[in-house]
């Protein structure tokens, strides 16, 4: 995975009041940033501790002592480990623990770690601070406090449920992603953790953000369990016009796939960390988007009013569809995004950047609101954000298990393979086919659709559909398809680009 070099630091010092420390702290940090020009207020990290300097093999090396773990004393249900700077890592973040008696800061101390072979422990600068940290609980069994959340490196993020390893990343916020501008990075610059009582189920974290167009301010509620659940509360306070704010932006990699046409020399038959992005819509419409690795950067904007939900998906469960002992893909996680309250009108954003490695992130999604950010006027939004293995309620009904396609027999043409299962559509008779109903845009003579086909699968109980495509313009096709058994819609809509 793609190696994020952006990191953090600030050193705002709060002074507990009487009340509780909350969201409202943390805003009013962002709001007096947001009234002044940007400072790079990070501490930097000295040059002979970066790559270049140092290896990845000496940075990894350097490893945390679980004895120095936040709360290991007080035998919490969760506990908190923090990354070395160095490398990549070229900033440090300010790192506070709320208690009772108020916020205070954590300090760095080099005796945390463990610096294995490197000899130069005593060349640490004693306040040089933390790159980053992760929070462990027993997500497994009790006896064991596994890893369950990283915030490392600009607002980035990831997290595991019960049955997951590390994949996809979540961040703070996009901004002017594939913009001519250039893309900005905010960073989560100082941290407040929340200390939990003994019996809790949940940790709360809050965080500030900054860059150069906005501050902000955050809360995390973390829940874990088959299903991590992390509620999100964020205020942005802009400090210049944004060309394009992105919300709940997740960041994932796709190398290649079944439905890929770029060929890889590679003994695994697909490398991605998610394959498919899926929406819901407000009127109940459920859409799922196979993700590709372009021949150049694909954009694509689904139009959304009040989303239900969206998120980049791992699908495809099965290991014979990866043999891939190391990286153990069928068990990366998806990442669903729940809004809390009305998003509005807005889109939902698909990036897919061509790619020959996958150690590159390669897709994005997140929201953008069709109300733009301008100075003066600081906006809101909330969402829950699930990190799961296989969620059969999304979608309730029949989903896309499986997407192929070749060159067919029709010059210039495409052959679309589309494997379609659910229980419904299994207890559906072979000699009953459901209604295919496929569609290609944007205009209406855009394409020509031809023999298509629907036929029930004997390999897995389900129904395949099949059909060519004749580009009629050499423009990019847009196609819809999904089952129907009269007016009733048996499936989520298949939707897919063709850009060659």
């Amino acid at each position: 995975m793609r190696i994020v070099s952006l990191v953090l630091t600030l050193t705002l010092a709060f002074a507990p009041g009487a009340r509780a420390f909350d969201l409202d702290d943390v805003a009013a940090k962002a709001t007096e940033l947001a009234q002044q020009p940007y400072q790079d207020r990070q501490k930097k990290v000295p040059d002979w501790m970066l790559v270049g300097s140092l290896t990845y093999d000496q940075w990894r090396d350097i490893r945390f002592r679980p004895d120095q773990a936040l709360w290991r004393d007080k035998a919490l249900p969760f506990q908190v480990q923090f990354f070395h700077p160095g490398l990549y890592y070229d900033r440090t973040v300010q790192v506070n623990v709320v208690d009772d008696s108020g916020a205070h800061p954590v300090p760095f101390s080099p005796t945390r770690f463990d610096y294995g072979k490197n000899d130069f422990a005593d060349r640490i600068p004693p306040d040089i601070g933390y790159a980053g940290l992760r929070i462990h609980y027993p997500l497994k069994r009790a006896s064991y406090l596994d890893e369950l959340i990283v915030f490392l490196g600009a607002s980035y993020f990831r997290a595991l449920g019960r049955d997951n390893v590390y994949g996809l990343s979540a961040r703070g916020l996009a901004i002017d992603t594939v913009e001519p501008s250039g893309e900005e990075f905010p960073v989560f610059i100082e941290f407040w953790l929340v200390e939990p009582k003994p019996d809790a189920t949940h940790l709360v974290l809050y965080a500030l953000l900054d860059s150069r167009s906005v501050s902000g301010a955050y809360r995390f509620e973390i829940e874990p369990g088959v299903q991590t659940a992390v509620e999100v509360d964020a205020r942005i306070f802009p400090r210049r016009a944004v060309a394009k704010l992105g919300i709940a932006a997740l960041t994932s990699m796709f190398f290649f796939g079944e439905n890929s046409t770029r060929r890889f020399d590679d003994f695994r038959p697909e490398v991605h960390d998610s394959d498919g992005l899926l929406l819901h819509f407000a009127t109940g419409e459920w859409l799922w988007r196979p993700l590709d690795n372009p021949p150049r950067v694909n954009v694509s904007s689904l139009t959304m009013n009040n989303p239900r939900g969206f998120g980049l998906i791992q699908r495809d469960r099965g290991f014979a569809n990866y043999q891939d002992i190391e990286t153990r893909s069928e068990l990366r996680p998806s990442a669903w995004i729940a809004p809390r309250g009305k998003w509005g009108d807005g889109h939902v954003e698909l990036v897919e950047i061509p790619t020959t490695t996958e150690l590159n992130d390669n897709v994005v999604a997140f929201w953008v609101p069709d109300e733009t950010l301008t100075p003066g006027k600081p906006t809101s939004f909330a969402y829950a954000l699930y990190w799961y293995g296989d969620d059969p309620a999304r979608p309730p009904g029949g989903r896309v298990v499986d997407t192929r396609r070749d060159r067919g027999t029709v010059p210039n043409g495409y052959r679309f393979i589309i494997d379609f299962d659910g229980e419904r559509l299994r207890s559906i008779p072979a000699d009953r086919p459901p209604t295919g109903m496929v569609s290609a845009g944007p205009q209406q003579d855009a394409a020509e659709l031809l023999d298509q086909h629907v036929v029930k699968n004997p390999a897995t109980g389900g129904w395949r559909l099949s059909f060519q495509l004749h580009p009629l313009r050499g423009n990019p096709v847009e196609l819809r398809a999904y089952l129907a058994e009269g007016k009733d819609v048996l499936t989520e809509t298949w939707s897919y680009a063709v850009l060659e």
